[in-house]
């Protein structure tokens, strides 16, 4: 009979050979390079729509995709539109400019439902030039006597306090960027129930400038359930110039992505209601080689259909995250089997390296430290009281969580940005941890506690600094299959019996020693 070690080896072999075929088999035909070079953020957008069947009445869905500019080019769209009519159509405005709308079509539709759009788009060059377009009439908005009043006096305010359009349309957005707006801003602010935006585009239609809205996305990796953003495009009487109504600022951010230039809707739903748009978005870097010929193989490509590519945008947000996961237990089974480091439990140390990745390395520190230092000095009084093990650790659970929401509320007060991810430390986990610590205490002592603690954070810390290096990252999201090299090289490990670093110093006293 095969021996266990034998088998191990065989199932290792088996493993490490299949992960690096498929690595090979993409790197060289598929031209996915091993290490990021010069390389393009690809963006996945995936837009849902969803909806509800308005009684029987037939449906029809109409959604203004995105016109690639200042730069940004694409190379994907996906449609799915399982038991609809689906068509995409190209139209011309009364302005002259011209749209492409996919279209959704339903005779009856029963239940709610969701449609998806989704495009792989990328910056190809540095442009913050948009085409010219035609300057419409401004229309004065109507308004009832008070809020017209209070309208007036604030762009009367704002005229003697510019000398142009641009220099008007800035100061208007620093008055409700202001901590303490005047009256006015704060009655006008009421009257349109807190939508500044609104009272900045009538307040500029009231001054006669014309303007409208640029929709568009922010562009944050891994970001679900996101809306569309919107700046503030003025004409100046030359040209149009846009404004980020956050920051006051001219230009589009480097961040964003525009979809749509002006004010009609993205989104039209008839014979449907309780209708949405949101927004999923996942980065990838891939190189400007492979980026620019990925149209061109769309053939050779196929076996991306069947990789992590072919998920929804929302999943593979997630799956970035959870495949350098392996990666920290590759680390952690190192430290233990081979160097000896002693931790409070195996995963732990996963857990906190994933924490520091949200909230960078020294804020983790000092959030972990702080959660398990009061942690243990509770859970000492609490060991006082003689309570049940499940009421104590359901205890310490609280009390984490309460512990958590004030170092985050005082945070905020105190501008510390970073330490709002303190959600982001597993509560549970800790809690556990605490309570494994409290009883090594009392078991073992306060060394021992010590030991393991430190331990922890050192592999927690070698698990961060791999996990947070861009090759791992590029490897890991585009070479998924090397998740059974180590496999492999796990399961070795697991059968190594010899002497850890650790027991080489302690037992140093112990070697030969040699004559002089």
């Amino acid at each position: 009979m095969i021996s266990s070690r034998v088998q191990v080896g065989i199932i290792a072999t088996l493993l490490i050979s299949l992960g690096l075929g498929l690595c090979l088999y993409k790197t060289i035909n598929l031209g996915l390079p091993l290490l990021p070079g010069e390389y393009r953020d690809v963006w996945t957008v995936e837009s849902k729509i969803s909806f509800k069947p308005l009684g029987s009445d037939p449906v029809e869905v109409e959604l203004k995709l995105p016109k690639m500019l200042n730069g940004w080019s694409g190379l994907d769209e996906y449609f799915a539109s399982s038991g609809f009519g689906f068509s995409v159509i190209d139209t011309v405005q009364n302005n002259g400019r011209d749209e492409r709308i996919a279209q959704w079509t339903r005779q009856r539709l029963d239940r709610a439902t969701t449609l998806y759009y989704k495009l792989q788009a990328f910056r190809a060059i540095e442009s913050s030039e948009l085409p010219d377009r035609p300057v419409p009439t401004v229309r004065r908005p109507l308004m009832e006597e008070d809020r017209q009043a209070a309208m007036q006096r604030l762009v009367d305010g704002l005229v003697a306090k510019s000398s142009s359009r641009e220099s008007f349309t800035s100061q208007l957005l620093q008055e409700f960027l202001r901590q303490s707006p005047d009256q006015d801003s704060l009655f006008l602010m009421g009257s349109y129930k807190q939508d500044s935006l609104m009272v900045i585009m009538d307040a500029l239609a009231y001054r006669g400038i014309p303007a409208h809205q640029v929709r568009g996305l922010v562009l944050e990796d891994g970001r679900r359930r996101q809306t569309l953003s919107s700046l503030i495009e003025i004409h100046n009487g030359q040209s149009w110039i846009i404004f980020d109504p956050k920051t006051a600022r001219i230009g589009v951010p480097d961040n964003f992505l525009i979809w749509q230039r002006g004010d009609e809707a993205v989104l039209k739903v008839i014979g449907g209601r309780d209708s949405s748009l949101e927004f999923a978005l996942v980065s990838n870097s891939l190189p400007v080689k492979t980026v620019v010929g990925m149209g061109q193989r769309s053939e050779q490509m196929d076996l991306l259909d069947f990789s992590v590519y072919a998920l929804p945008v929302e999943q593979q947000g997630i799956f970035k995250g959870l495949l350098l996961i392996p990666v920290a237990a590759l680390v952690v089974v190192f430290m233990r089997l081979l160097v000896g480091v002693r931790t409070s439990g195996t995963f732990m140390p996963v857990l906190i390296a994933l924490a520091f990745i949200q909230t960078t390395l020294l804020v983790g520190l000092a959030i972990f430290l702080g959660l398990i230092g009061v942690g243990l000095w509770i859970r000492s009084y609490l060991s006082r009281l003689n309570l049940l093990l499940v009421s104590r650790v359901a205890a310490v659970i609280i009390v984490v969580i309460l512990l958590m929401a004030v170092l985050a509320v005082t945070s905020y007060r105190l501008g510390l940005d970073q330490a709002l991810t303190v959600t982001f430390f597993p509560t549970v986990i800790i809690a556990w941890t605490i309570e494994r610590m409290s009883i090594l205490w009392e078991e073992e002592g306060g060394k021992e506690v010590l030991i393991q603690g430190s331990g922890s954070l050192v592999v927690a810390i070698f698990a961060y600094l791999v996990m947070s290096s861009q090759t791992i990252a590029h490897l890991t999201f585009n070479f998924p299959e090397l998740m059974l090299c180590l496999l492999g090289l796990i399961l070795l490990l697991g059968k190594y019996t010899g002497f850890r670093l650790s027991e080489l110093y302690r037992f140093r006293d112990l070697a030969p020693q040699k004559n002089p």
